[in-house]
């Protein structure tokens, strides 16, 4: 038995396949890490499909519960209710650079772009990694996105690798983690729901684990580390499903997600971002309008609890893989962030 094997289970919905985002028909993720040195930081990228995603649009919506934080692409996304590129997650100071990386991505796919076409709305979300990564060397350019995109797999790595290799979570090491669960509404059909976090936010003394107050006895084990006195991190959380919503009904499944952080222990703190977007691989939105809109079934309102739950949980236990998956790391000026199963080997008996 692993460390690994001690990971709780969440709720008691089922999970997916590979009980990642990746559960989610056509959802893949790639990751590009830097890390050595004082540069502990990289590029994630989800693909909600593998098509020419310009082209075809996917709906989606998003909730900020506290927007400390530097994304860009929300403003579009909240006024036309659809995704056109790849999310990439990536630190604070690089969100310039990975934007400007896909809009050149974009450009390479459809030349049309900027000018018989409109212009391309490029998302990228950040969390800052500065506390492990020397975040002002500003390392990330055009090929660490390439490298990311180009190795986007179903099978794919959690913990203290890509955009979340410098980040850390209730001031242990964080970083990138992921779970679907499968809901079956009343009408009989089933669905999947799939949550990536990018997990960077959190007090140790709050951190709860399965209901279980679990923070206090790890600071004790910490006593050595200077505690943190303020919330300052942040997190991401994505949600992907391919349940047939609009982005109405997406909003409101974002919003779910603040659900499952906060039974983690988190309280969105003055200096946290906390942000939240979902969308749905179900159908396709023309870009060009000559093509035909889709004509779609949506869930009916009534039916949708199932998801809001599978959503709260694949979000909790997302944060919880992060924390299971991520290894003791070691970044700028020496600073050290251990792992929770570095701190607790014994976590499995104190929950």
């Amino acid at each position: 038995m692993t460390a690994l094997d001690s990971i709780p289970s969440i709720g008691q919905l089922p999970a997916g396949r590979y009980n990642s985002i990746a559960d989610v028909p056509g959802v893949s993720v790639g990751h590009c890490t830097l890390s050595e040195n004082a540069q502990q930081t990289g590029v994630t990228i989800i693909k909600p499909h593998a098509g020419n995603l310009f082209c075809d649009k996917i709906p989606a919506a998003a909730t900020v519960l506290n927007g400390f934080g530097k994304s860009i692409g929300l403003v579009q996304v909240d006024e036309l209710g659809v995704l056109e590129t790849p999310i990439v997650l990536t630190n604070t100071f690089s969100v310039g650079a990975m934007a400007q990386a896909q809009i050149r991505r974009s450009i390479q796919e459809n030349p049309e772009i900027g000018r018989e076409w409109s212009t391309v709305n490029p998302l990228v979300f950040e969390c800052n990694d500065g506390y492990l990564n020397d975040i002002q060397a500003m390392a990330l350019g055009e090929r660490h996105y390439q490298h990311a995109l180009n190795n986007a797999q179903s099978q794919f790595l959690q913990g203290a690798i890509g955009a979340g290799r410098g980040m850390s979570c209730f001031e242990l090491k964080g970083g990138i983690g992921s779970a679907s669960r499968v809901a079956t509404l009343s009408s009989g059909d089933s669905y999947t729901v799939g949550a990536l976090v990018l997990s960077n936010f959190g007090r140790l003394p709050t951190l709860t684990v399965t209901g279980k107050h679990i923070g206090p006895l790890m600071q004790q084990r910490l006593a050595a580390q200077k505690p943190q006195t303020e919330e300052k991190g942040s997190i991401i959380m994505i949600i992907a499903t391919n349940a047939p919503l609009d982005s109405r009904q997406l909003k409101r499944l974002s919003l779910r997600a603040g659900v499952g952080l906060s039974r983690t222990g988190a309280f969105f703190g003055n200096g946290s971002g906390d942000i939240a977007l979902a969308f749905s691989t179900a159908y396709t939105l023309p870009h060009q309008p000559e093509r035909p809109m889709p004509a779609i079934s949506l869930v009916h309102d009534a039916t949708i609890d199932p998801l809001f739950q599978a959503t709260a949980d694949s979000v909790e236990q997302a944060i919880i893989n992060a924390l299971w998956h991520a290894e003791t790391t070691t970044g700028r000026d020496g600073h050290r962030r251990f792992s929770l199963l570095d701190i607790a080997p014994d976590i499995r008996h104190l929950l």
